[in-house]
């Protein structure tokens, strides 16, 4: 019936325009963000349109189903430029609309438009036709138009050509280029720590031997050094490359969040500390690593590349969890962040054994392996141990289980920390240490750094925030485990989240999910915007994670500050996504994604299905400042670790909701 309808309108239309002689109702003006700009740089295009009195023009995100025609831009094909999502239509009205029989967004008397677009080239043509249609209710009279646009006005003024991007370019975006580099570092200094394990020592003299017997010259003897470094590097970076193809984006999120796999990584990590300890060794099967090294016998470039092959194999007893918890860290949504992390960790792993291969004599200054590699590998026992609890943690909150609270948790790194200071004391021993300990100072050193650092865990039960640790424990919640109310002295009394002043009615999720310092707000997408339209204040979305370290991190230092408290609480609505929660929800909520056709079930895939296909990202913490009419109001924001950044971000979005607020008024 509406389509009937839809056709009758153009039929009424069309003769309209034969009798106005195609009366004009629109008069449209083009600015951009940025009159200068350089190839690389995302602007913003803005169409601003003034309809004639008594006549409205529909906006660009109506449902075409409905009838009318949205207003939509043709841009002429080029490779000058890319366009950034689509046409937005800036605060549009709203109205039920009988003809439609729906609800509709339009504009009177003036509107805006905005299109994001990435300037590729230095010849940048931004050209093209605006559609749309225009109608008055004075006699429900409709009138289809079009309008040509061209940002010619809009000079290139450095850079180098680029290639536009192919496929989904959001999901290769980092948040934070520090976030990456820091990555790398950590998983670098990962590297360093692994070449002190008892299982890559012995291949020490095996390296040098290979490299001194097979080399024909010394100018041979270094590119084979150099090669042997390189082959390292490219078998833990195609390590990563491969977790990265099989787990991708979404997988990698259930990887990092999900209860098998937490629970499969925490079951790892607590054999291999017990390995670490002496109780039984772990090793590949013998004839697969003798293949291999038979393959390594055969000399030339090809036995240097399977010489490193050995060395991969030969010391994965000992790298194995380390490697792990490089790559099980990387997974926080991000594709690239698997390949940075093994590219750290070998780069640190390889340099000693090129520098090695390169000056052979260097061995005999080496300390023969015995009980102080031993004592390394219990250290790092202890934090395997220490790291698998870390896993069983994240599966906790996601799932909700109730079992590692923070006093919990806290108390079992307490115990571990103490336990280590007493093996560097001396008084407790593993099977394969000696039965002679001596003393030495760097034990005893470490020994009161590790009885240190359960003191300042203990901190923690007397209220103390360990700021030092933050993300790496679970979040200071109201409702955390009490030994107290496990012991039955207390009754557990159940808090939940509150909302903003004024707000009526249940939060949503607010028995299970809690923001942190005290801040009021929402968990559920449509609550927290139907309640930013009533009090007219833009909304801050904090797409999160219970497993996200950064979360915790910038909560913990950014948004503690008072300027940033005072912000987010008195000027926005706050709203928490949490994109790794395992809740279930109703099956009458769940919908098949339009991003991946699959269907979203739980609390988690949605919030990460909305962040993917409606802003454009993947990883976490992800900020974006939304206003009433959902639209951004500024580029949304990852980790932050500036106060004085995430302040100014925090103001430019008020900013610009005041002003589209100010246009919509001189509009009227």
């Amino acid at each position: 019936m509406k389509k009937v309808i839809f056709f009758v309108l153009l039929l009424l239309a069309s003769a309209s325009l034969s009798q106005a002689q195609f009366k004009k109702t629109t008069s449209w003006t083009f600015e951009a963000s940025q009159s200068e700009v350089k190839t690389g740089e995302v602007i913003e295009l803005i169409f601003k349109v003034k309809v004639i009195d008594e006549w409205y023009i529909y906006a660009s995100d109506i449902d075409e189903d409905l009838g009318p025609m949205p207003t939509a831009a043709a841009f002429e094909d080029n490779d000058s430029f890319e366009l950034i999502g689509g046409l937005t239509s800036v605060n549009p009205k709203e109205k039920y609309d009988s003809i439609w029989e729906g609800d509709v967004r339009y504009f009177e008397p003036s509107g805006v438009f905005k299109q994001k677009v990435k300037v590729l080239a230095k010849d940048l043509k931004l050209s093209g036709t605006l559609s749309f249609q225009t109608c008055t209710d004075v006699n429900g009279q409709c009138i289809p138009g079009e309008a040509d646009f061209n940002f010619a006005f809009i000079d290139v003024i450095g850079g180098e050509n680029l290639e536009a991007s192919k496929g989904y370019d959001g999901l290769l975006k980092v948040n934070h280029g520090d976030s990456l580099v820091g990555f790398f570092f950590a998983a670098f200094l990962f590297g360093l720590a692994a070449l002190l394990t008892p299982c890559v020592f012995p291949m020490i003299p095996m390296t040098v031997a290979f490299f001194t017997n097979s080399s024909q010259s010394r100018v041979q003897a270094k590119v084979k050094a150099l090669s042997y470094g390189f082959s390292i590097i490219l078998i833990y970076i195609l390590i990563g490359m491969i977790f990265t193809s099989f787990f991708g984006v979404g997988i990698a999120n259930d990887l990092a969040t999900g209860a098998v796999a937490n629970i499969i990584f925490f079951t790892v990590f607590v054999v291999f500390a017990i390995s670490f300890f002496g109780y039984f060794e772990i090793n590949l099967p013998t004839g697969f690593v003798n293949k291999m090294d038979r393959k390594a016998d055969k000399g030339g470039f090809l036995g240097v590349f399977f010489m490193a092959f050995t060395l991969v194999l030969v010391s994965f007893s000992c790298t194995g969890p380390i490697v792990g918890s490089v790559l099980i860290q990387s997974f926080q949504g991000e594709v690239i962040k698997p390949v940075i992390g093994m590219l750290g960790f070998s780069s640190a792993f390889a340099i000693p054994f090129t520098i090695f291969a390169f000056f052979p004599g260097l061995l005999k200054d080496l300390p023969k392996s015995g009980g102080w590699l031993n004592s390394v590998k219990v250290v790092l026992g202890f934090i395997e141990l220490a790291l698998g609890f870390k896993f069983l943690s994240i599966a906790d909150q996601a799932y909700h289980w109730g079992l590692l609270d923070r006093e919990v948790y806290l108390a079992i790194w307490i115990v571990i920390g103490l336990a280590l200071a007493l093996y560097l004391f001396g008084v407790i021993r593993f099977p394969h240490d000696s039965k002679k300990r001596t003393f030495s100072l760097p034990k005893f050193s470490l020994g009161l750094l590790s009885f240190g650092f359960a003191v300042y865990l203990f901190l923690g039960f007397l209220g103390n925030p360990l700021n030092a640790l933050a993300g790496y424990l679970p979040p200071e919640k109201n409702n955390d485990f009490s030994f107290a109310v496990a012991l039955g002295i207390e009754e557990k009394l159940e808090v939940r989240q509150l909302g903003p002043e004024g707000f009526e009615g249940e939060v949503k999720y607010a028995d299970f999910l809690e923001l942190p310092h005290g801040l009021r707000g929402f968990f559920d997408y449509d609550q927290a915007l139907k309640y930013a339209k009533e009090v007219d204040k833009p909304i801050f979305i904090d797409f999160t994670g219970h497993g996200c370290v950064n979360c915790r991190k910038m909560e913990q230092y950014v948004w503690s500050d008072e300027k940033v408290l005072n912000l987010l609480a008195t000027e926005y609505v706050v709203l928490a996504l949490y994109v790794d929660d395992k809740t279930e929800l109703p099956e009458s909520e769940w919908y098949t994604s339009s991003f991946d056709e699959r269907v979203k079930k739980t609390i988690g895939k949605q919030n990460f299905d909305l962040q993917i296909t409606k802003f454009n990202g993947n990883a976490q913490p992800y900020y974006v400042l939304l206003d009433t009419g959902e639209q951004p109001l500024t580029t949304p924001k990852g980790y932050e670790s500036s106060i004085e950044a995430f302040v100014s971000y925090l103001k430019e979005g008020l900013s610009e909701f005041e002003q589209r607020k100010s246009a919509i008024v001189e509009g009227n």
